[in-house]
């Protein structure tokens, strides 16, 4: 099987996943997954793709991440993850869409005004 490249994006990071068929090795950056990220949570995150679809250890998957923090990476991985297993098997389209797994998420922070302490933070108003 051919390896398949998708990206995945959240608020600042960009993730690009390649997916191909193996026996469950996910790196990320040249890392496992579990050195990478410290956390159960971010862990769970980067399988859940593979939990949900039912396909955990079928692939092996090698990622590229930069920008953004440590948890909108994990969620750029998780959707680059779902747009790849989609692209190899139709069908966990079915699984994956009324979980929310394919769906970038748009929110990122708002940036500062000119005159505020910050996005929408003013200075305290004085009547007198």
């Amino acid at each position: 099987m051919a390896t398949t490249h998708t990206l995945g994006r959240r608020k600042k990071s960009v993730a690009r996943v390649f997916l191909q068929e193996g026996k469950g090795q996910i790196e990320i950056n040249n890392k496992p997954y579990q050195e990478y990220f410290s956390t159960k949570t971010l862990h769970y995150k980067v399988q859940q793709v593979f939990l949900l679809t039912e396909t955990e250890g079928q692939y092996d998957v090698k990622i590229n991440v930069q920008g953004g923090g440590i948890t909108g990476q994990a969620e750029a991985i998780r959707l680059g993850l779902s747009r790849a297993l989609c692209e190899v098997n139709p069908e966990h389209r079915l699984k994956l869409k009324p979980e929310g797994m394919l769906m970038r998420d748009p929110r990122a922070v708002e940036r500062k005004k000119y005159g505020f302490k910050k996005a929408r933070k003013k200075d305290q108003f004085s009547k007198r």
